[in-house]
């Protein structure tokens, strides 16, 4: 009952993935908490996958101190899409607001992205206006894999975001009731639809630690999550290039046989000629069988319809179970 009365006032939850953030969670709330409280009932909710420092044990030590702090284990490391799936299946709030805790992305922003929410929005997220701390070759894939993206997906995703973003509860909603288990938050919100707009902030340095993702290949493998799960340009791609390569493969077969026998030019053995040919080909190959890979992977893992997290413990969450799980 008591559960079921707090899960009624909350008036937003914020969903924090951990994983190995022993220093930052601390300052974290310190900030964070000043925040909510301009809000009202609210409930912080930490989705963590078993790290090897003291993380755990700083979050329940938090909790003792704050009963609007829950506590989401799962029973290995699933990654931070599937964290924020399973945070968003779990809270109780009339809108929920997802950050990380590395304190890049401001948390007293979220009180900003509330009111703007309370204009009638469904949605907003917050844009990076300034990106510190990250390498030019990051900014790089960021920039064109959203130009990219955006040029061929069947679905708009804003530029310059993240997963920093408040959520009205018919979107969550409608998370909840999405079968994927590739949980980008991105596309899965712009799939989503209705009222969104957005807010610009400057995103700051990390706090404290080395962050979790691959430094040059983490936006990468973001970015090819995106394009494969929202379109299917790559397929589209590659049987255009096999019809161009074979209409000039064509073409000049038929341009060395007019020669050959109508001009007589004659022709030495062109083996390095036709090596290069066959390294070209075996390349377009190669590639064509990666991207159609990439769509049989995924394909592959739907079928299997294997829950995109397990819980192996929740400690102070309001919210029943929900499917998901």
């Amino acid at each position: 009952m008591a559960s079921s009365l707090r899960a009624s006032l909350v008036k937003i939850s914020v969903i924090v993935p951990v994983y190995r953030e022993e220093n930052n969670i601390q300052p974290f709330l310190d900030r964070l908490v000043p925040a909510l409280e301009g809000i009202g009932a609210h409930e912080i909710l930490f989705c963590l996958d078993p790290s090897p420092d003291s993380t755990e044990q700083i979050i329940l030590d938090a909790i003792r101190g704050n009963p609007n702090i829950g506590l989401i284990l799962f029973s290995r490391r699933f990654g931070q899409a599937s964290a924020i799936m399973a945070g968003i299946h779990h809270c109780s709030g009339e809108t929920c607001a997802v950050i990380d805790v590395d304190l890049q992305d401001p948390p007293e922003f979220i009180a900003d992205l509330y009111r703007k929410l309370s204009e009638g929005y469904d949605v907003v997220y917050a844009k990076r206006r300034s990106r510190q701390g990250e390498t030019a070759l990051k900014r790089f894939i960021s920039y064109w894999g959203y130009k990219l993206i955006n040029a061929v997906s069947e679905v708009k995703i804003p530029r310059d975001t993240g997963d920093f973003r408040i959520l009205g509860r018919r979107v969550i909603e409608q998370l909840c009731q999405l079968k994927e288990g590739h949980g980008f938050l991105r596309g899965l919100v712009a799939f989503v639809g209705f009222k969104q707009t957005f807010l610009e902030y400057d995103r700051a340095a990390r706090a404290h630690g080395l962050s979790n993702y691959n430094r040059y290949l983490g936006s990468l493998k973001i970015g090819l999550n995106g394009l494969v799960g929202f379109s299917n340009f790559l397929l589209d791609l590659m049987l255009l290039v096999g019809l161009v390569i074979t209409a000039v493969c064509f073409l000049l077969a038929v341009a060395i046989i007019f020669s050959r026998f109508v001009f007589e030019i004659p022709y030495p053995m062109g083996i390095p000629t036709i090596i290069i040919l066959i390294l070209f080909m075996g390349g377009v190959q190669l590639v064509s069988v990666g991207i159609l890979g990439q769509y049989v992977g995924r394909v592959y893992d739907e079928v299997k319809e294997r829950p995109q997290f397990i819980v192996d413990r929740i400690v102070n969450v309001a919210s029943e179970s929900k499917p998901g799980e």
